[in-house]
């Protein structure tokens, strides 16, 4: 079991906007980035096995990545069906939805986050790894992604 997350450098941001395309060209003028980074979009449930608070959803998002040095923005527009995102956008509007952290092991992370009171929101699959949102909210003020590539 592990006792942390065995990991405490951040490599991701997670933004979660309305308009992904209008949100990426603000992006683009204010931080002068002369390649605009390609939208795509998550994969369908049947393939990224896509679990929200214990329950199969067809959610999906698109996302944009805008590598910043060791960190990379990520901005992400939900799509269709209850997901973590779309729930931050109702609740909270724009901002900051996650920090993400590379891991080994995320069956036992999660069990000692789950031992700090921090629940399970989602998970799913994406070509390589699988991501994991830990619902810190309550202890951190934000949302921790656990990243694991294969």
């Amino acid at each position: 079991m592990a006792n942390s997350l065995g990991s405490n450098t951040v490599v991701q941001i997670g933004i979660v906007v309305r308009d992904i395309e209008k949100k990426l060209d603000q992006y683009c003028a204010v931080f002068g980035l002369e390649q605009r980074p390609k939208v795509s979009i998550t994969a369908p449930v049947e393939e990224a096995h896509t679990v929200y608070r214990g329950e199969s959803t067809p959610a999906r998002a698109k996302l944009a990545f805008i590598q910043m040095g060791q960190v990379s923005i990520e901005l992400i527009e939900p799509v269709g069906g209850p997901s973590t995102w779309q729930e931050f956008l109702d609740e909270h509007g724009e901002g900051a939805h996650h920090i993400a952290f590379n891991v080994k092991g995320t069956p036992q992370v999660v069990s000692f986050l789950n031992g700090l009171g921090i629940p399970t929101a989602q998970q799913g699959d994406y070509p390589g790894g699988m991501y994991t949102y830990m619902d810190s909210t309550p202890q951190l003020g934000v949302i921790l992604e656990l990243l694991e590539n294969f």
